[in-house]
């Protein structure tokens, strides 16, 4: 493919546009994945959080994480797709960094809650680089609807990112540095 200017001169033709759905869908499912096993983590962080605050915000996300894999299952509706999930080796990782921290940390302390909020935006960077991903290639592919949905999630997780920054800088870190 020839770049000028950083854009492409090439036209998508059937046998690749065949190919990058193949790639699209693979996606797809990698995060499905990653959202139904993703929920069942935030539980387990919410339980293990000292503040209310964050285990408040681990719940709201258990929530819309619940949400997210509904709106997956639906995007695959719209490409005429089997919901299905493939093991996501990244999530698989990150949820047990966060059990790692859950077991290394003592219970109560802020320095707990300092690393589940350090685990739980490693999770909200893998979720928005795959879903800024997903969207664009749903858009580089005509569908434009699904495109619309997975931007909706990342803007969920992007505020998930950015209520868990404040709730760091707000006190955790502060607290967590005098224990």
């Amino acid at each position: 493919m020839k770049a000028t200017k950083g854009k492409a001169t090439k036209q998508i033709t059937g046998n690749d546009s065949e190919k990058l759905k193949e790639l699209f869908v693979d996606g797809l499912k990698d995060i499905y994945w990653a959202e139904k096993h993703l929920a069942k983590a935030l539980t387990k962080m919410s339980k293990n959080a000292t503040s209310d605050e964050l285990k408040a915000a681990f719940e709201q996300h258990t929530t819309e994480t619940e949400e997210h894999a509904t709106r997956l299952e639906q995007v695959f509706e719209m490409l005429g797709e089997k919901a299905q999930a493939k093991k996501c080796a990244a999530m698989e990782g990150l949820i047990e960094e966060a059990n790692e921290i859950i077991t290394s940390t003592d219970k109560g302390t802020m320095v707990r809650d300092c690393g589940l909020i350090m685990a739980a935006q490693k999770v909200e960077h893998y979720e928005i680089a795959s879903y800024g991903t997903l969207r664009n290639i749903a858009r580089t592919l005509g569908h434009n609807d699904a495109a619309e949905m997975l931007q909706q999630t990342l803007d969920q997780e992007g505020e998930t990112d950015h209520k868990l920054t404040e709730l760091a800088e707000a006190y955790v870190n502060e607290e967590a540095s005098v224990e």
